[in-house]
């Protein structure tokens, strides 16, 4: 029992590490090297365009569907307006659907400059969205009058 109890002490198997008074960095280390070192400043330069993420294009689908299914409603009651002011149900029909799309490509442009302002409002996206949606807007309300 003696012999076993002198092997054990041989061979202290797991040991743990050396214990330091003082550690080499006595704070944690939160900010990078370049947060302290100058900044480049490029006058006239522009700010690159931002990826659209997958969560800001699935919000703005979910706003415009939603947008549809309201409009469609809007559009039966214009259209029901109509027909109660004495205008016929083939006109009513169509200026309720002009009144339809004029909603529906303004607020295509709206929710799309929403999602990404740097990448889809510009002249090229938004102009023709804006100029059918104001057209059609204006031809729904002519249309009606008759």
């Amino acid at each position: 029992m003696q012999a076993q109890n002198n092997s054990a002490q041989t061979d202290p198997g797991f040991k743990l590490p050396a214990d330091k008074t003082t550690p080499d960095d006595p704070l944690p280390k939160t900010t990078p090297d370049t947060a302290t070192g100058p900044v480049e400043v490029v006058p006239g330069a522009k700010a690159p365009l931002t990826d659209t993420s997958t969560r800001d294009v699935a919000i703005g689908t979910g706003v415009f569907l939603v947008l549809l299914v309201v409009y469609f409603f809007v559009r039966n009651a214009y259209a029901h307006h109509l027909v109660v002011r004495r205008v016929a149900p083939s006109t009513a029909g169509t200026a309720g659907w002009l009144l339809f799309v004029g909603l529906a490509f303004l607020s295509a442009a709206v929710v799309l400059a929403m999602v990404n302002a740097g990448k889809y409002l510009t002249f090229g996206v938004t102009a023709p969205l804006v100029v059918v949606g104001v057209v059609a807007l204006i031809a729904a309300l002519f249309t009606g009058r008759r």
